[in-house]
């Protein structure tokens, strides 16, 4: 019986807590919302679509998962070596009848910016979009290019 017994704080210290008691439900429903459903964690209308970088010595390749959207609404900016995809996922309207009973497909803007590796001639950039998944080839500059030196003995 005696373990179950609590203690109280002391009421000056219990009043010094009160102002933490919010920071510390928000953190635990920050863990809940990490150990529960992703789809149901993140809020509504917030898309980060999944993206590869990779590098060979000529160039190098981003590849981005945009399913439903349409190549026009896609935005591709490079700037200083700092390429940004962006765009929007447009709602589809509800309609009538139906009873949802799990929605998982995100909708609205979404803007993903990586800084590449090296120098990339900006000029020669390469954007296709096929089956939802959106390539950009980005040759390096020849500074970029890995060169071989021959070792002499």
């Amino acid at each position: 019986m005696a373990g179950l017994l609590t203690t109280r704080e002391p009421h000056a210290r219990r009043r010094w807590l009160e102002p933490f008691a919010s920071l510390r439900e928000e953190f635990g429903d920050l863990a809940t919302n990490f150990l529960t459903d992703v789809s149901e964690a993140w809020p509504r209308g917030l898309m980060v679509p999944s993206l590869d970088v990779s590098e060979s010595n000529g160039a190098i390749e981003v590849r981005m998962d945009l399913p439903g959207i349409k190549a026009e609404e896609i935005d591709v900016q490079l700037t200083d070596n700092i390429l940004t995809v962006s765009g929007q996922r447009r709602e589809e309207k509800e309609e009538k009848g139906k009873t949802y009973h799990r929605v998982e497909r995100h909708h609205g803007s979404f803007s993903r910016t990586v800084a590449l590796p090296c120098s990339v001639d900006e000029a020669k950039v390469d954007a296709q979009y096929k089956d939802g998944v959106l390539t950009i080839k980005i040759p390096k500059t020849d500074a970029a290019k890995a060169c071989k030196i021959k070792v002499h003995a």
